[in-house]
């Protein structure tokens, strides 16, 4: 039993990275007020790869509308402008020295439904991450049982455990994407 906790803790552990991986999605989806946290999900290529715009810069809001990120690396203006405006987040930046300003635009109506149906891709890849997760607590089970550790029995407890983990968080996806929908479709 010893064995079903442990791995039960390391499955709760993974589908809780999971969801905090789509919490810091949705913080980089805009409901109409800048936010650092739009920018997060920014990946600028730069030094012979790809890095967190947080890597090359630091974010800032100077006023409501406004985002502003102060390039460190003068070389990498036109790197992170060009992340920022491939990034799909519906934002037109501008290069003023080391500084890229982003101004954040009303949200219009065709907006707010392209950001909820984003909103709806990064709950889906939660919800896929959450069933690797739960394949792969299955495959141990199998596993345990192969090595004649466990019974069939046992093997079949163990599924429905991991079943109803896998509900529960499935859920809380569920349920956070409800909420990001009613943020963004407020007006």
């Amino acid at each position: 039993m010893s064995d079903l906790n442990a791995l039960m803790d390391d499955l709760t552990r993974r589908m809780d990275g999971a969801l905090e991986s789509l919490r810091r999605d949705f913080a980089g989806l805009r409901s109409g007020r800048a936010s650092p946290a739009l920018l997060e999900p920014v990946r600028v290529e730069a030094y012979g790869g790809e890095v967190p715009l947080t890597q090359v810069g630091s974010i800032a809001v100077p006023e409501a509308r406004m985002l502003t990120v102060q390039v460190w690396d003068r070389v990498l203006v036109g790197a992170v402008e060009r992340a920022i405006r491939d990034a799909g987040l519906g934002l037109n930046p501008a290069a003023d020295g080391q500084v890229v300003r982003v101004p954040i635009p009303q949200l219009t109506e065709e907006r707010r439904h392209e950001l909820a149906r984003a909103a709806a891709r990064y709950a889906e890849g939660a919800k896929i991450a959450a069933r690797g997760v739960r394949r792969d607590g299955m495959d141990k089970a199998k596993a345990f049982e192969k090595k004649g550790d466990i019974s069939q029995d046992d093997v079949k407890t163990w599924s429905d455990a991991i079943q109803k983990l896998t509900d529960q968080y499935v859920k809380k996806i569920d349920d956070m994407l409800s909420d990001k929908e009613r943020e963004i479709k407020q007006v």
